[in-house]
């Protein structure tokens, strides 16, 4: 296979919104506080980006290693169980991608202090133990929690203040919403592959309490995406623009009545749909912080 297109299969472009769009809200944040600043905004980016190809190559390698990616594997391929590329190759991939998120690490830290540098390294560690270490959060039923955190509040809360040098109360409302559209990306793939992780001893909560919860877990963490948008401008003072998401309702409903009528691989499409949704819901609110009427 061509190189360029083996690596494009192993860093999962599609997966990307999921960093794209926390770092977005937080800048939009920034911005709505009057300092969004280009340097930081960008850095954090880059390493929301590093820290998301890292994940999917560690998993490419690990979840390989731990047999969870069988023959029959319902979601898109993967290259080393494939063999397109070798766990050296990708595990080099892995260091370089690394070693650039580090690179945006220290210039933020340089920018916003050494609290950014334990966030990070908490960052990092949660991105490879997601599937790796002695106990892989995907493994044991964590990974819908950790990446609500890491994916929302964190990312969100954490762009703005390197960006403001203080984290306002606003940045937690916007991460809540990103955090729960992250979360329904996952919740959609642990779906999908409910029955290949079930063999693989993968107890994801998809494996633990079946689809029905999957669904329930997925319509909720919905409602409390779009929650957040109101509640800040009922609650916290915030112009009625930061109301604009909720334009993105019916794409969302849309997506979830197809979800729940929808098995197999088929729900491939619909994880990239939810990834969009994300990546919407975004950038309208990004836009209502920065309209601010």
């Amino acid at each position: 296979m061509d190189p360029v297109r083996a690596w494009l299969i192993a860093i999962r472009p599609k997966t990307l919104p999921a960093a794209v769009a926390p770092v977005m809200l937080g800048t939009a944040v920034a911005a709505y506080q009057g300092g969004a600043a280009f340097g930081p905004a960008i850095a954090a980016l880059v390493g929301a980006l590093m820290l998301q190809v890292a994940s999917n190559l560690a998993n490419d390698i690990f979840d390989n290693e731990k047999g969870a990616d069988q023959p029959d594997r319902l979601g898109p391929t993967r290259v080393v169980s494939s063999g397109i590329l070798s766990a050296r190759e990708v595990g080099i991939g892995l260091g370089v991608v690394m070693f650039l998120a580090l690179c945006a690490g220290a210039y933020l830290v340089g920018v916003a202090g050494p609290s950014i540098a334990v966030l990070g390294v908490l960052a990092a560690v949660s991105a490879i133990a997601y599937t790796a270490g002695p106990f892989p959060l995907g493994y044991h039923g964590l990974g819908d929690l950790f990446v609500f955190i890491f994916f929302g509040p964190v990312a969100v809360a954490g762009t703005a203040f390197v960006q403001l040098g203080y984290l306002p109360n606003i940045a937690w409302y916007a991460g809540v919403s990103q955090g729960a559209l992250a979360a329904n990306i996952l919740i959609v793939n642990n779906l999908r592959d409910i029955e290949q992780d079930n063999r693989a001893g993968k107890r994801t909560l998809a494996v633990r309490f079946g689809e029905r919860f999957c669904l329930a877990q997925y319509a909720t963490l919905l409602a409390v995406a779009y929650v957040m948008p109101v509640q800040l401008w009922v609650a916290r003072g915030a112009p009625v623009s930061v109301l604009a998401p909720l334009l993105t309702v019916p794409f969302a409903v849309r997506t979830f009545l197809k979800i729940a009528r929808t098995r197999g691989t088929g729900l491939n499409a619909l994880l990239a749909r939810t990834a969009q949704l994300m990546l919407l819901f975004s950038a309208a609110f990004s836009m209502g912080f920065w309209a601010k009427w």
